[in-house]
């Protein structure tokens, strides 16, 4: 079988090498994307998202936990940051839901963001579709954790959950600048900390002044108090979910315009990186490299955005 087949088939290990080559940006992965594009869109993706430290990790494993008792199978994608300094990233994720590695019901892959900023990588959209078609019916998707301008999610996933915890302070309130419009449902996780019940009553009131929001949307976003650790506020978490599922599922127009998003998120991805890829070659074929250019800058020769308009009006030209 072609290694598309052996993934359709559900071959992990063909699996694995495809995810690697992707992240490595080898040219041949894309070819086998190609094939796997049509089988593609039956999973369920769910994202979580929110500042560094919430528990989103605990959180994913309990409701991959959850999906399994139903016999859903899962696929796991969390995004580890990538050090500044070495390029390498720390995948405390796979440590935190170690008791998966044994279940072949569930995939998982970190990845690191590689400099990549809005919460996923360059190639999150790529390996989702992989997942998707090899045939997981739930890919849990959990985001770096950088802050409000985080919201990529929003574009890939069908259900985006919001994680925050107490004590949070101006954090909650920075949340209505970017990440607070994209949650369909907010989680005040490690609940019996002090201060749990004002964190609800801020997020509450978020949610309200925003009905304008809610009224557009149709989904009025629900508050979910969880103990990740122990596994309290879980099922109604899953529940929540299901529940926005089902609400999608019957509202055609809303679902039509997810998919609209997300199909609009893969094709600017692709392009962006597809002519990148294509003007630097361009430019390396006729002896301008990268490196050339950025000395000229730092000569004084040229300045950055003079130096843009001549790339880009080469690479149109041709």
């Amino acid at each position: 079988m072609s290694i598309a087949e052996q993934i359709i088939a559900g071959d992990v290990r063909a699996t694995a090498r495809l995810l690697r080559d992707i992240d490595d940006q080898i040219p041949s992965a894309r070819e086998i994307l190609k094939d796997l594009y049509l089988h593609t869109g039956r999973a369920y993706i769910v994202g979580f998202t929110g500042p560094p430290g919430v528990g989103k990790s605990t959180l994913v494993d309990q409701i991959a936990f959850r999906y399994r008792k139903d016999g859903l199978t899962v696929g796991i994608l969390a995004v580890d940051p990538t050090s500044p300094f070495t390029g390498g990233a720390i995948l405390g994720d796979r440590i935190r839901m170690q008791r998966h590695f044994l279940d072949s019901g569930v995939f998982i892959r970190s990845l690191a963001t590689r400099g990549h900023f809005g919460g996923l990588t360059r190639s999150t959209n790529d390996m989702i579709n992989v997942l998707d078609a090899m045939g997981k019916n739930v890919i849990l998707v959990e985001t770096v954790g950088v802050g409000q301008d985080e919201v990529e999610i929003a574009n890939s996933a069908h259900t985006t959950v919001l994680v925050t915890i107490p004590g949070m302070g101006d954090e909650v309130q920075a949340l209505k600048a970017g990440t607070m419009e994209i949650g369909n449902i907010f989680v005040v996780n490690k609940a019996d900390r002090e201060g749990s019940r004002k964190t609800v009553r801020e997020l509450r009131t978020l949610i309200e002044l925003g009905i304008r929001r809610r009224e557009e949307a149709g989904w009025e976003p629900v508050i979910v108090e969880t103990e990740a650790l122990k596994g309290r506020g879980v099922e109604d978490l899953y529940q929540s979910i299901q529940n926005h599922k089902e609400y999608l599922l019957g509202d055609r127009e809303h679902l039509k315009e997810a998919l609209r998003k997300s199909a609009r998120s893969q094709l600017v991805e692709a392009l962006k990186d597809q002519a990148l890829r294509s003007i630097l070659q361009r430019l390396e074929d006729r002896g301008m490299s990268l490196d050339v250019m950025v000395q000229k800058i730092m000569n004084k020769e040229v300045d950055p955005y003079s130096m843009v308009e001549e790339v880009i009006a080469s690479a149109l030209r041709s």
